[in-house]
């Protein structure tokens, strides 16, 4: 069983920055892409920030410019590092790794909450 551990939540006061990191417990085969979420109260769980395994990278909107999504595929790992963090950036993140059968695992969720 396939666990993805995220580590890098916390507080921090408004245009600060956090970095979060999401580690698999073992290999995965044919990983197709690797990504980041969140969930704020009340709403949908949403797209933050995905990655290929080519390298191309995607973003919400709401995050261009000041969030990157990088990725170690030796240590099949996927961080995401946030500046300029705003309060609607509070949310639970969680970290989603796609295989080439396209099965989802997530990580456990790690809050981040921005104070202003």
């Amino acid at each position: 069983q396939v666990q993805l551990v995220e580590s890098g939540g916390g507080l921090v006061q408004a245009w600060g920055s956090l970095g979060l990191s999401c580690a698999a417990s073992r290999s995965i085969i044919g990983i197709n892409r690797m990504a980041w979420y969140r969930q704020a109260p009340g709403n949908q769980r949403e797209l933050v920030a995905a990655i290929n395994m080519a390298g191309t990278t995607i973003y919400a909107d709401s995050v261009k410019g000041r969030f990157t999504i990088s990725r170690d595929n030796a240590k099949i790992t996927v961080y995401l590092q946030m500046n300029s963090l705003k309060p609607e950036d509070t949310a639970v993140y969680y970290c989603n790794i796609k295989d080439a059968r396209l099965y989802d695992y997530w990580g456990q969720g790690t809050q981040v909450t921005v104070s202003s």
